[in-house]
């Protein structure tokens, strides 16, 4: 087994120059790479607490495993399976964020942190929600088009894209008010917000900043009165292929695998899925 040493810190741009070709290894550490990147421009947010990052080094000084937790999100973690290296970390983690909400990572990853962290606490876990993470290199035309185009989101559509943030996560279940709010403003003001607009907005859909040529597509959200039309099709296949014509070898979006709809609409237009991914609570002893 090779052997590993779990280094924490709270220095992301420490943490962002020695993990980064990690990261760029493969697709499933896009979300990890993207927010290092965030919040090494801009930040955690006013109030929000103190993100948390750990590396795991091998005997070379080489990253071979990364997580990190921006709270109240959960940790997200990628490297660690081995039972002694999940083991390491989770000890060395829980010293400096006892209140460690959950996991975020691939399923074999997942389980590996789980059985570490009630071994150490005690407590129990419960599945939030089952992703499947899809990859796109050419982009199928949707069959039926709906009306309208995809534009940029303007400023004076802020409040609106707030709005649908937060409907968006109180459906999905994916994060809390107060990040959705504050993800929406970002995304816009990085000029990362588009709307397909049908005689005004009716979905929205944004992306992540490219890293490793790869740009994440999401979120994308229809207003119930809206939906049946195609216009998350529409606004999906657009942006990804106006991303490819800028420069990105690859898109990638999660797709929530209790919704067969997203998954389903996204195939049609060239998503094909390569890999899945979980989100666990811990749920400490005294809260059981």
């Amino acid at each position: 087994m090779m052997r590993m040493q779990i280094q924490l810190t709270h220095d992301i741009a420490e943490f962002s120059s020695r993990a980064k070709a990690f990261l760029a290894q493969r697709l499933e550490r896009n979300v990890m790479a993207t927010l290092s990147e965030l919040m090494l421009s801009m930040g955690p947010g006013p109030g929000a607490e103190q993100p948390i990052y750990a590396l795991g080094v091998d005997q070379t000084g080489v990253t071979v495993a990364a997580a990190l937790r921006t709270p109240p999100r959960h940790m997200i973690a990628s490297g660690f399976v081995e039972t002694e290296h999940t083991g390491q970390l989770m000890a060395a983690w829980l010293e400096v964020d006892p209140g460690l909400s959950g996991v975020s990572a691939a399923p074999a990853e997942a389980a590996s942190l789980i059985r570490a962290w009630t071994e150490l606490t005690g407590g129990e876990t419960a599945l939030d929600f089952s992703e499947a993470l899809h990859e796109l290199e050419t982009v199928i035309a949707p069959t039926r088009m709906p009306p309208g185009s995809l534009r940029h989101a303007t400023s004076a559509e802020e409040d609106l894209l707030v709005q649908w943030s937060i409907e968006f996560t109180a459906e999905t279940g994916f994060g809390d008010r107060a990040g959705a709010e504050l993800s929406a403003k970002r995304t816009l003001a990085a000029g990362r917000s588009y709307v397909w607009d049908d005689h005004g907005p009716v979905t929205m859909v944004g992306h992540a900043s490219r890293f490793a040529d790869v740009n994440r597509v999401g979120p994308v959200y229809t207003p119930a009165q809206q939906r049946g039309h195609g216009y998350a099709s529409a606004a999906v296949a657009a942006l990804s292929q106006q991303l490819l014509d800028e420069g990105a070898r690859r898109c990638m979006l999660f797709t929530d695998l209790a919704n067969p709809t997203s998954n389903k609409i996204y195939e049609a237009v060239g998503y094909r899925r390569f890999a899945d991914w979980e989100e666990h609570s811990f749920l400490p002893r005294s809260a059981t």
